[in-house]
């Protein structure tokens, strides 16, 4: 369990297994479909939405602008927009976004390196 000071000087006390625990929202945002490929992305640097929808590929539009702006709000995805014509929209990871990064990195790692048996065992359990 972990302990945080709110704004007000109050200790909270965070253990992901209560239900009511706000970690379980960062938890959530973290295992969210698009959010490690938004972040396998921009750990290259600023990026702008096609180039995003791009990288990532196979999201729609729609579902990206939902992700970029629910990481937005979380603190980890920064969004700049520039008066040009037409407008220049970059997003880039925020300080609390790139700490994120390794253990993102981490979860990849053992992806990529474990997907083969995940599927095998996926596929022996269809079969019986």
């Amino acid at each position: 369990m972990d302990t945080f000071v709110d704004q007000q000087g109050s200790e909270l006390a965070f253990n992901v297994m209560d239900q009511f625990c706000p970690s379980r929202v960062v938890l959530q945002r973290i295992g969210d479909k698009w959010t490690p490929l938004v972040f396998q992305a921009l750990k290259q640097g600023v990026l702008r939405f096609s180039e995003l929808r791009s990288a990532i590929g196979g999201v729609t539009p729609k579902v990206l602008t939902q992700t970029l702006r629910s990481l937005e709000r979380d603190g980890l995805v920064s969004r700049t927009v520039y008066a040009e014509v037409p407008p220049r929209v970059e997003y880039r990871l925020t300080e609390l976004g790139v700490s994120l990064l390794e253990p993102l990195d981490a979860v990849r790692a053992w992806a990529e390196t474990h997907a083969g048996s995940v599927l095998t065992s996926r596929d022996a359990f269809d079969d019986a």
